[in-house]
């Protein structure tokens, strides 16, 4: 506040507007240590002890937790700057509503799964991104035992990772998963092969929505005993059936009047996913109908948080090719592959769109 020369009366000095570049700049390069400590504070269940004790105080965190006083006094300190745990006047700490909603839960579709996942698998191979953007090839893969080219074979070595990085992968579906299955499209689907569908998630609430469908999951034998695992007491009537096998060097599963690739493609190259398309026009019907579903990048290329970080993990971890390609390209291989009517659905959570053609 300054005083003005003739009336010496205080004068506001107007300030520039924040940088919204330069702030997130700040919390960016904070980021890592900041993310660690919102799973931590998870893997405490923190935010599920304030969502059943709003108002908590100091002593009674630490009781719960068990830690010692300090190192929970650096931690709610680091989660607190965050916003999403709120220390009041009187000393109480409080989930914010934000982390009431996302955090406190424990369901299937839990970001607790996906942050740990993301903690145990993802982020660790970031620190080699230099080298492996620099290679052209996913050399962060090799902190994993095995010989293989992608991460999805690898953790085949490690049951315990691979159970974590299925219910990671499991969770963040089931957050785009709702738009997907109300899709109409798939009223008219009678028999579905859903390619890298995983543990079944998607097939199993696809299947549970529309009555008529019957969905055969195609994967690698390590990813299919998973699905294998849980499938049997949440599908109904046996109308998911299993079939084991490499996508590109084995044949489709025939049968199939609608082939779906959900959060699958993006792991490989344009010239690769033309070839998985190819294959699934050979197995399809005339009228038969293939869905690509997962994160579409924005044309200009320029947004997206969770499509960017998707690309970068590919890229240095888990294929050491593909991205989170906008739809565009993914149309433009839909028609080399032989297919017509093509389009693509947007709006979808998550960066997500919807693009489908149809077999002559």
């Amino acid at each position: 506040m300054n005083t003005s020369a003739d009336s010496g009366q205080p004068v506001r000095i107007e300030q520039p507007a924040p940088d919204s570049v330069a702030e997130r700049f700040h919390f960016l390069v904070n980021a890592p240590a900041l993310f660690n400590a919102v799973v931590t504070a998870l893997e405490w269940d923190l935010f599920g002890f304030l969502a059943k004790h709003p108002g908590a105080s100091f002593d009674e965190l630490n009781e719960f937790t068990g830690v010692p006083a300090h190192s929970l006094r650096v931690l709610l300190h680091a989660v607190c700057t965050t916003g999403l745990i709120e220390r009041r006047a009187d000393g109480t700490y409080h989930d914010a509503p934000a982390a009431e909603e996302l955090l406190a839960p424990d369901g299937p579709d839990s970001w607790r799964h996906i942050l740990t996942g993301w903690k145990e698998i993802y982020y660790p191979a970031f620190s080699r991104m230099s080298e492996a953007l620099a290679a052209g090839t996913n050399t962060a893969l090799a902190a994993h035992p095995g010989d293989e080219p992608t991460l999805y074979r690898r953790l085949s070595h490690n049951p315990e990772l691979e159970t974590v990085f299925h219910r990671s992968m499991s969770a963040f579906t089931l957050k785009s998963l709702d738009a997907l299955v109300e899709c109409e499209e798939f009223a008219t689907v009678r028999h579905l092969l859903d390619v890298g569908g995983g543990d079944g998630t998607t097939s199993e609430r696809l299947i549970t929505r529309h009555p008529q469908l019957h969905s055969t999951v195609f994967d690698i034998p390590s990813v299919s005993e998973l699905a294998a695992s849980r499938t049997p007491a949440g599908e109904p009537d046996g109308r998911i059936r299993l079939h084991t096998g490499d996508l590109f060097t084995d044949p489709f599963p025939v049968g199939a009047d609608a082939v779906l690739f959900s959060h699958v493609l993006e792991i490989f190259s344009g010239e690769q996913i033309t070839e998985l398309l190819a294959k699934a026009h050979a197995v399809l019907p005339s009228g038969g109908r293939v869905f690509i579903y997962g994160y579409n990048v924005s044309d200009d290329e320029t947004r997206g948080w969770y499509s960017a970080r998707l690309s970068l993990y590919l890229n240095v971890l888990a294929s050491g090719k593909g991205m989170a390609y906008p739809a565009r390209d993914y149309e433009d291989w839909i028609r080399r592959a032989g297919f017509t009517g093509v389009r693509t659905l947007t709006g979808y959570p998550y960066e997500h769109g919807l693009s489908i053609g149809t077999k002559p």
